[in-house]
């Protein structure tokens, strides 16, 4: 690997490793592993950290040839774990001017790793959350992020060539020196390495929305140039645990190939039944890694193990407190077990995962008893039934268009109403549904006429109505909730499912869908009340409908009022800083009036 052009000031002088067989020791990569370091040229030169001692030769080559004869002036240091921190000594030995930059803790454990008298006290810049440097044309701002992954961990952006140095932020698995898809060894990278820090991650990808990104340089992987939408969007997602994509991971033991048949059984049944996909990981002879990663992209798990010991057989139990040290949740999980004569193996992983948050275990348990029987091949068609039903709802030509169950599911909750103009999909959010007649079915739906949709909707006669479930994230409230369709396409980079009226319903997030066509509209000055029969309806899942309540208590995030002055929405969280809020102010993210505002206390 060679130095490579990342701009006209910054050059890449990382190194491959392929002779790797397994990162930290846990994890194999087959194709190796990158360790990136940087150089900014300006008037004055910095260095972003180093590389791991296993490649110490071919960087220090690679840094000759960046530095053409120059000494640098700084060294950056992110974190100080060893993998690009430990030729810290080395560098500072060699360039005796050269200064460490750093935060508090960095020096700590450098002190830790190499000695106090390593980098002399005189030659450290200790920075502070926020702070910057200048080395000419470039200042570069040193952005905070304990615990993504090590405590001590700063991003650092240059504001002039608007570039990200994530550390370990945005990295992956594999070298440099062949071309391969990035999200599947992100995200195995991500959840095994980073995954236990959802919430480290997420204040950090707020505090970089504030930053104008047009390059990502991370500390492993290449550097991320295009759709970095695509990426930061997957960083939202693992880190707030939600589902990535639809589909079941199927993790195993057999001992002696009974429980395999079960689950070879099961997985067939499932792909008949409309699952999407299918990932199936034999634990004892697969990656561990990979299927970590699985049950972390998917919405659902099935775990089926023996009983072994009167426990769970051993690599079971490790799979399952990878998951719960990474603070696995928000899944479904069916439990298989097999037992000759005293299985236990399905209450003991239950009471493994019943510390995680959030997790809806399917009603039907299967039971093999020594070997698939009549009984335990019946329980799988029903288990089967189960996992597949929301597959099923969602498929144009499976699913039950006139399952009027569908009506038990509407409360004072929290809707996403869908139409479309006809050039594109269009949504909004709705808390004002209701049925207002059994014979014929009728449902009444309120919108503002301020809202795009509501003229779309009197204008094409027609809508969706979906059910939020209450693991939809904050972010389903931010699309549909607060920007306007009139010049946003809501529906971007989701993919649509269409009921037969050819409008959108949501792929994910609901319990219910209706289609609803409109048979009057009542104008209540500020709104319109469309009453609506009832063309199609599906159930979707079985998980609970999100209300007004439930979203206010756990899913709208805290507003940031600390030492503030002024009001705060009660709807979206933003907040007003002033003594007097307007009467006829009108929020600018969620649309709602003064009358929706609280002081801040």
């Amino acid at each position: 690997m060679s130095v490579k052009k990342i701009s006209e000031a910054i050059l890449g002088v990382g190194v491959d490793d392929t002779t790797i067989d397994l990162f930290e020791s846990q994890y194999p990569v087959p194709t190796g592993v990158s360790y990136n370091s940087y150089v900014i040229r300006d008037e004055k030169t910095a260095v972003l950290d180093t590389v791991d001692a296993r490649a110490t030769d071919p960087w220090l080559e690679n840094l000759a040839e960046a530095l053409n004869g120059t000494q640098p002036d700084y060294l950056i240091v992110s974190h100080m774990e060893p993998d690009h921190g430990a030729n810290i000594a080395k560098l500072a030995a060699r360039y005796p001017a050269m200064q460490v930059v750093g935060n508090a803790k960095t020096f700590q454990y450098m002190e830790q790793f190499f000695g106090a008298d390593a980098v002399a006290k005189e030659r450290r810049v200790v920075v502070k959350d926020g702070e910057s440097l200048s080395l000419g044309s470039h200042t570069l701002t040193f952005v905070f992020a304990p615990m993504v992954h090590w405590p001590e961990v700063m991003v650092t952006y240059d504001s002039a060539d608007k570039v990200l140095f994530s550390a370990d932020g945005f990295g992956k698995f594999g070298a440099l020196d062949r071309e391969e898809p990035w999200d599947d060894e992100a995200r195995r990278y991500y959840i095994g390495i980073v995954g236990k820090y959802g919430a480290q991650v997420q204040a950090l990808l707020k505090k970089a929305a504030a930053l104008d990104i047009e390059k990502i340089c991370p500390l492993h992987g290449p550097v991320l140039t295009e759709d970095l939408g695509h990426y930061i969007g997957l960083y939202d997602t693992w880190s707030s645990y939600s589902v990535e994509s639809e589909g079941i991971c199927v993790a195993y033991t057999s001992v002696y190939g009974n429980t395999r048949k079960g689950v070879e059984a099961l997985a067939e049944k499932l792909r008949e039944g409309g699952c999407p996909k299918v990932e199936v990981y034999d634990l004892a002879r697969d990656d561990m890694s990979a299927a970590v990663a699985a049950a972390f992209r998917y919405g659902k798990l099935v775990l089926a193990t023996t009983t072994y010991n009167a426990e769970l057989y051993p690599f079971m139990r490790q799979f399952i407190d990878h998951l719960t040290e990474r603070g696995f949740k928000n899944r479904t999980v069916a439990l298989i077990e097999n037992g000759s004569w005293a299985p236990l193996a399905a209450k003991l992983m239950r009471a493994k995962l019943e510390t995680c948050k959030n997790i809806t275990f399917t009603e039907t348990t299967v039971t093999i008893r020594s070997a698939l029987n009549a009984d335990s091949r019946d329980a799988l068609d029903r288990l089967v039934e189960e996992l597949c039903r929301d597959y099923i709802a969602r498929s144009g030509d499976r699913a039950n268009k006139n399952d009027l169950t569908a009506l038990f599911r509407i409360g004072y909750g929290l809707y996403v109403v869908t139409s479309n103009d006809g050039k594109r999909d269009n949504g909004l959010i709705v808390n004002t549904v209701s049925q207002v007649s059994d014979s014929p079915n009728l449902i009444a739906v309120n919108i503002n006429k301020q809202n795009y949709s509501y003229h779309v909707i009197k204008q094409t006669g027609k809508m969706n109505v979906n059910c939020l479930s209450v693991d939809a994230p904050f972010s389903v409230f931010e699309n549909f909730g607060f920007r306007s369709g009139r010049n946003t396409d809501k529906f971007e980079n989701i993919d649509i499912v269409r009921s037969d009226n050819g409008l959108a319903i949501l792929p994910r997030y609901i319990n219910a869908a209706f289609s609803l066509k409109v048979e009057q509209v009542v104008d209540l000055g500020t709104h319109g009340m469309f009453i609506c029969s009832v063309t199609e309806a599906r159930v979707i899942s079985d998980r609970e409908t999100m209300t007004y309540s439930y979203y206010f208590e756990n899913v709208k995030p805290k507003p940031a009022t600390e030492c503030k002055k002024g009001y705060v929405c009660k709807i979206c969280g933003y907040s007003y800083e002033g003594d007097e809020l307007p009467e006829d102010f009108i929020c600018p993210l969620c649309k709602h009036g003064a009358a929706d505002f609280e002081p801040i206390a």
